[in-house]
């Protein structure tokens, strides 16, 4: 118990030397576009194929679990809706994130710890914290809300892609229930969920990464530290937002 609290508190050290004002503006900024593209637009693919078969199912498992003539087939559509906009999207499409961009933050800045590069930034009076982990914090909080947005629209599309090719609903009946009771909050709070996983990850990555101490045995531990770590805030944080944000 006594480890959880004192990572914990290196923890919080470390994000108070990461949140500074950058020693240089102009280097800031490349670096922030830089993790855009590393951490965000590199994951489209998977974030891409893992939403358009995950709709799909959600489809086809609600169309065979309608088994009353008093359901309406547009129920399906409701059913996709909800579950990707909610959930999916924002929660899971997150840990997949959690492993694919966690494990790359936490195994490069490992790297550069055992190879002495941040020791070498420290000596020349660089805030190493601040110039390593604070781009790809923001960097993560910008890019992927824009993903879970793509993975949301995908996700829909998948749904209705698998149902126009089984027959089981009719394009009008699932548009239909894309339609039904849609409240534009649900965007706002699976995007403000978005916001605090993207976070999670890259601040939790950075830490173990920046205190990564050994070889290469230790970068293989601490990436699968970071990935574990976040996925487990990111469903203990899933928990206390929705009963803030729905309740």
């Amino acid at each position: 118990m006594l480890k959880v609290f004192t990572s914990i508190g290196n923890y919080v050290m470390l994000m108070r030397r990461v949140f500074t004002h950058p020693q240089k503006r102009g280097i800031f900024w490349d670096q922030m576009l830089t993790e855009v593209n590393n951490l965000g637009l590199e994951s489209l693919g998977i974030v891409a194929f893992i939403s358009m078969f995950m709709g799909a199912v959600v489809a086809i498992q609600t169309a065979y679990n309608i088994d009353s003539p008093l359901i309406p087939m547009s129920m399906v559509g409701f059913t996709v809706r909800q579950s990707v906009i909610l959930e999916f999207s924002p929660t899971v499409i997150s840990l997949i994130l959690a492993g694919k961009v966690g494990s790359r933050i936490a195994s490069e800045i490992g790297t550069m710890r055992v190879t002495e590069q941040i020791d070498a930034l420290e000596i020349m009076g660089v805030n190493s914290a601040n110039y390593l982990i604070f781009p790809k914090i923001i960097a993560s909080m910008l890019i992927n809300p824009v993903l879970i947005v793509f993975s949301m629209w995908l996700g829909i599309l998948g749904g209705w892609g698998a149902m126009t090719a089984t027959g089981l609903v009719s394009t009008n009946d699932y548009v239909q229930g894309l339609r039904i009771d849609f409240e534009g909050y649900t965007i706002f709070y699976a995007l403000t969920k978005t916001v605090f996983f993207a976070f999670i990850i890259a601040s939790v990555s950075g830490f173990y990464g920046y205190i990564t101490r050994g070889g290469a045995l230790e970068v293989g531990q601490a990436s699968t530290k970071a990935v574990v770590f976040s996925s487990v805030i990111i469903i203990l944080f899933n928990l206390v937002l929705t009963q803030l944000l729905l309740t």
